[in-house]
């Protein structure tokens, strides 16, 4: 079976890694002095881990989402980990939130585009102080902190030291949440993915397991449109 892969190079890249995303993509990380030759070999050798990984439950494709649809009263949609109840109103500007989404009636036929600024704008207010507190409790030091629109990782750091973290984790609980910035942050210690590494993410993330499980479970809903 041929294993495809796509090759990412930059000149401020230590080293070789491999990453396989959620939407199952394979993707090597290389300098721009690294050979074809050398990429060939290291994929051959990672080639049983880059299966399994390709094989994992959390890894999937993108939901087919029907183009077009008029948001109605009655409708749900996620937030910190629960469903909450959309009414469309009249005498309102903006998205509000008050134990529902109220939606302004003039944006009701922008399916994709209404709730998603009001997320972004939660993710900024709820996420980022959560890593400079959480960075704090681990010992840590990043440049900078975003919230990002990358649909097939929940999180990733740079070569820079700055750690970006997908809108959507908001729709997530807030011990999800904390365990995928924990997860980041502690790549400032522990670059690899080894006993070590995880040891550390279990202390400052007591509900790592039960965090894992919940995206195992739900992490696929947060790819949704409302």
């Amino acid at each position: 079976m041929e294993l495809k892969y796509t090759v990412k190079r930059s000149a401020k890249r230590r080293k070789l890694t491999i990453t396989v995303e959620r939407d199952r993509k394979v993707i090597v990380h290389a300098t721009d002095s690294t050979s074809e030759e050398r990429i060939e070999e290291v994929v051959r050798s990672k080639r049983q881990w880059i299966y399994e990984k390709i094989q994992h439950s959390q890894k999937y494709q993108q939901l087919p989402h029907p183009p077009g649809k008029e948001l109605v009263s009655g409708e749900s949609a996620l937030y910190l980990g629960r469903n909450y109840r959309i009414e469309i109103v009249e005498d309102a500007e903006e998205v509000h939130f008050d134990h529902r989404f109220l939606v302004p009636r003039k944006h009701a036929s922008e399916r994709k585009e209404v709730l998603r600024d009001w997320y972004i704008s939660k993710a900024k207010e709820k996420i980022l102080p959560r890593v400079a507190h959480l960075a704090r409790g681990l010992g840590v030091h990043f440049a900078q902190a975003k919230i990002v629109d990358n649909r097939f990782r929940w999180g990733s750091c740079t070569v820079k030291d700055n750690v970006n973290f997908n809108w959507r984790l908001i729709k997530a609980p807030m011990y999800v949440i904390d365990n995928v910035i924990v997860h980041e942050l502690t790549h400032f210690i522990e670059p690899n993915h080894n006993k070590r590494f995880w040891n550390i993410v279990r202390t400052h993330s007591p509900n790592a397991e039960k965090a894992k499980e919940w995206l195992k479970v739900n992490g696929q809903l947060l790819e949704e449109e409302v």
